[in-house]
């Protein structure tokens, strides 16, 4: 299907960033947004490119009260030749379709989300950092906003796509990798089977912000998430995917109990790792062998990852304040490889020898 969505161009464009350097992640928003309304028995209709501004919503909209709602995170990069390109789109497209599945929202297919980027790069394409380390976040959501008190999906809602210029999220300026501190969390959970955990949903992160704020109490820059049914096995770090490298042996949490959010940078990283011949294993990791390699100095490296954060290498681990240095503290090599690899495939410095990009027909001057 072929899309042409109408544009209304800001007459009061935003002051840029000054310094790239120092973008943060997500500090900023362009001057346009994608909007695009769904009605019971018409589907989806209207969508359009409009300034950015704040929605209207009315205080009794289904979602402020019930959290029908479901969001997306992808990142488009700038290529050497100034182009714009994605990511595995088709990636976040089916998981797009299976957050919509779990939360009752009528589905937005591929076609659609991707043209709906499209219309607003295409708006906003000024707005892209040219720095090292840096890319376009994209932010698609989708929220019921019918005026009900009734726990019951939605029959209207609301689909928006916004744009952010980002740095490096856990990293330091221009894309450095540093390790983090991880808080092990062993009283609250992330998800259980049978939950949300799979989809991407803001209940997932609200939920998690308790935690969160308490491994700060140990100077820590996130948690480490074990199971709900036993507080014994590995799952996720923050907001991100988890990997553990002992022995040689990359291990991460599999993704058949619906727990761990099926992540497009996770799934890159096994492919890259089996792709280079490494041992990789998708199994239950309990948290007692991860701090007994660290004893014993078989814990060679330890990472997150994720699309804000790409790699996120884990220098040290603490449990009710007992640190557990993971190797020497230090970057290890495989997460540097794996930056480097995904982050050049990502920007086109490196050949896509997997075939994961998405060029765009938007050129950056």
């Amino acid at each position: 299907m072929q899309y042409n969505f109408p544009v209304t161009r800001t007459t009061h464009p935003k002051p840029r960033y000054e310094d790239e350097s120092s973008l943060g992640f997500c500090h900023y928003f362009t001057d346009h947004m994608f909007i695009m309304d769904y009605d019971e028995g018409q589907g989806w209709h209207d969508g359009r490119v409009v300034p950015y501004e704040p929605l209207r919503i009315d205080p009794a909209s289904c979602v402020l009260h019930y959290a029908q709602m479901m969001f997306e995170g992808m990142k488009a990069y700038l290529r050497p030749d100034g182009r714009l390109q994605l990511f595995r789109p088709d990636m976040n497209a089916k998981r797009v379709a299976n957050t919509c599945e779990r939360m009752v929202i009528p589905v937005v297919s591929e076609e659609l989300l991707i043209a709906g980027i499209k219309a607003v790069l295409a708006e906003d394409a000024d707005w892209m950092p040219k720095s090292a380390g840096t890319s376009m976040y994209i932010r698609p959501f989708i929220f019921g906003n019918e005026i009900s008190f009734s726990a019951l999906p939605a029959k209207h809602y609301t689909f928006v796509i916004i744009l952010a210029p980002c740095g490096s999220y856990y990293g330091g300026a221009s894309g450095t990798l540093q390790t983090s501190r991880i808080y092990v969390q062993d009283k609250y959970i992330r998800s259980a089977r049978g939950g949300t955990g799979y989809a991407k949903v803001g209940g997932n992160y609200g939920g998690a912000m308790r935690a969160s704020e308490d491994a700060k109490k140990y100077n820590c820059k996130d948690v480490l998430w074990l199971d709900a049914q036993e507080h014994k096995y590995v799952e996720e770090v923050g907001t991100c995917n988890a990997f553990f490298r002992i022995n040689d042996e990359v291990i991460t949490a599999p993704l058949d109990g619906g727990t761990i959010l099926p992540g497009v940078t996770r799934d890159s990283v096994l492919d890259l790792l089996r792709h280079w011949g490494e041992k990789v294993s998708e199994r239950r990791l309990p948290i007692a062998d991860v701090l007994e390699a660290s004893r014993n100095g078989t814990l060679q490296e330890a990472f997150a990852s994720g699309t804000a954060a790409v790699i996120s290498p884990i220098g040290c681990l603490n449990v009710k304040g007992e640190d557990f240095p993971v190797a020497d503290g230090e970057v290890g090599e495989l997460s540097k490889k794996l930056y480097k690899t995904l982050y050049g495939i990502q920007t086109g410095a490196v050949e896509d020898f997997m075939g994961w990009t998405y060029p765009l027909d938007i050129c950056v001057k």
